[in-house]
């Protein structure tokens, strides 16, 4: 559609609709092209060289079909990926990444856990962000087996067994839980259902969604017309997978038009209302 900016959303998966849904609703003006790899995923257990050629192929393919920025909502991804993307397509065309929001987390003073897949649990980059957000002793990382797999096939049963393990390994004297990985805004109604009463939940892709517009140079506009959604599954364009379609952000970005807050997770950063019930939340900077 001539005259819009166009965003490419690169992820394997369903983790990338959250940050494709508060775009959407911040700026739906915004064309956007979310580029799903069916074929290739899970990422997670791909060796890093594989991980950094899917993602800057794909970015490159973005551009070639007119992208003016690249967001990048997949934690492995950004992590394994940044370095070479940027350097393959910036300055010409920016690249916000996603990083959890262990940040917001560590500034409540509050004792948090941090839900992750088992490779980010026990990588140096999420140990390296505790150690520079978070107080000593404040943080407790809890690997979440499963949980991302079941959530990409919208698998119901396996989503709350995953999440029951999730939340006994959750010591009780945490007050929030950053969601560090990108599908777990998707089921985050059954998150708080699992964890004490007045628990609170940091994700980070209201931030990262800012941030591409702050790249771009453009303010928030909910009420401006909406632009086209393009699906890319391979490279080939063609419609959501049915699983996406299990969530509502998924059927609302299908359907076209606005998307209304109340169809996006609500988490801390959202301010929609699961903020811990003594905890004043600072506002999530960029990424």
């Amino acid at each position: 559609m001539v005259g819009h900016r166009r965003v490419a959303l690169i992820d394997s998966g369903c983790g990338l609709l959250a940050t494709a849904g508060w775009l959407r609703h911040l700026r739906p003006d915004l064309a956007l092209d979310l580029y799903l790899d069916p074929e290739g995923m899970p990422w997670g257990s791909k060796p890093s060289d594989w991980i950094v050629d899917r993602v800057v192929g794909t970015g490159r393919l973005a551009v070639a079909r007119g992208a003016d920025a690249i967001v990048v909502p997949c934690n492995t991804a950004s992590v394994t990926a940044v370095v070479p993307l940027r350097a393959a397509v910036e300055p010409e065309r920016p690249v916000v990444v996603t990083v959890p929001a262990v940040k917001p987390a560590g500034a409540t003073g509050l004792p948090f856990a941090v839900w992750a897949t088992e490779r980010t649990t026990a990588s140096g980059y999420q140990a390296d962000l505790l150690e520079q957000f978070a107080a000593p002793g404040q943080a407790a990382s809890v690997a979440c087996p499963g949980l991302a797999t079941a959530v990409e096939h919208a698998d119901a049963a396996g989503v709350r067994d995953a999440i029951a393990l999730a939340a006994a390994r959750t010591p009780e004297h945490c007050r929030s839980v950053v969601l560090g990985c990108t599908h777990y805004p998707l089921v985050v109604d059954d998150i708080l259902a699992a964890l004490p009463p007045g628990t609170g939940l940091h994700d980070s892709s209201r931030a990262v969604a800012g941030q591409a517009l702050r790249r771009l140079g453009l303010p928030e506009d909910p009420a401006a017309g909406a632009a086209e959604v393009r699906v890319h599954l391979g490279g080939e364009e063609g419609p959501l997978p049915a699983a996406a379609l299990a969530y509502p952000i998924g059927r609302a970005l299908a359907r076209g038009g606005r998307i209304a807050r109340a169809e996006l997770p609500a988490t801390d950063e959202s301010g929609r209302g699961t903020d811990p019930d003594t905890a004043e939340q600072p506002a999530l900077r960029g990424v």
